[in-house]
């Protein structure tokens, strides 16, 4: 029903788009046309001598003259606001019919008094989300425990050396705007670094970060990383500031 429906509002705007634009041509005369067919042409020579310094001026002016030609269509606005209203629609049919999973179940050994009474237990965190302030692990012997935490300005220290980390994977996500990131890793313990910032460099170990300072994605891993069971995943995002991997 949902697909069907989708499938029909699409039809819907784009026969309605077709005689929008068939409207606005007939309006406004050679203007529109003249518009569009001086930017492509700009473009299509832009291309052909884009070895030149003539060709890429050229290329650009169409590109720059063929966007204010369409936004300045009224066609454009109807496919924005039609789009606009599609995405409502589908948020409030999600909401109205969410989509529902159940898996089968079997009761042979499950006890349904234990399940129905079955209790949480709060676990300890290393750090709290904050919008400001410089965060870092404790300078004693401590507890790991898997971090996640997003932040707003200031920096962050993670020091593995002083916890004794699981067998299995060890994960630490922050997300941050503004700020360093710093964690500090153990020799013998292999990791993977997922990073991504819009302003900022990320050096993990001895290796030279990039020269590239903006929007940049970083993804390592050591090269045992595969083959041991005690390894660690950094995922990191930060708007601005630069991530650093260090041994200890």
């Amino acid at each position: 029903m949902l697909n069907k429906m989708k499938t029909d509002y699409m039809g819907w705007i784009f026969l309605i788009g077709i005689v929008l634009l068939i409207l606005e041509i007939s309006f406004k005369g050679g203007g529109l046309l003249f518009s569009l067919a001086f930017s492509i042409g700009l473009i299509y020579l832009g291309r052909k001598f884009s070895k030149r310094t003539i060709g890429k001026i050229l290329f650009y002016i169409g590109i720059i003259s063929l966007i204010i030609t369409v936004l300045n269509m009224f066609v454009f606005r109807f496919f924005l606001i039609a789009i606009l209203i599609y995405l409502l629609l589908l948020y409030y049919q999600s909401k109205k019919n969410p989509d529902w999973i159940n898996p089968v179940l079997t009761n042979e050994g499950f006890d349904e008094e234990r399940i129905n009474k079955e209790r949480l237990l709060k676990t300890n965190y290393l750090f709290q989300n904050r919008l400001f302030g410089h965060q870092q692990t404790a300078e004693h012997v401590y507890e790991w425990n898997s971090v996640n935490v997003q932040g707003g300005v200031g920096d962050t220290v993670i020091d593995l050396s002083r916890t004794i980390l699981p067998k299995d994977d060890a994960v630490i996500s922050i997300r941050n705007i503004v700020g360093n990131i710093t964690i500090l890793v153990p020799y013998g313990i292999e990791i993977r670094v997922h990073h991504s910032v819009i302003a900022g460099r990320a050096r993990i170990f001895d290796n030279k970060p990039e020269s590239r300072v903006f929007n940049q994605i970083y993804s390592y891993q050591t090269e045992g990383f595969n083959e041991t069971d005690q390894k660690v995943h950094i995922i990191t995002s930060i708007l601005v500031g630069d991530l650093e991997v260090k041994r200890v």
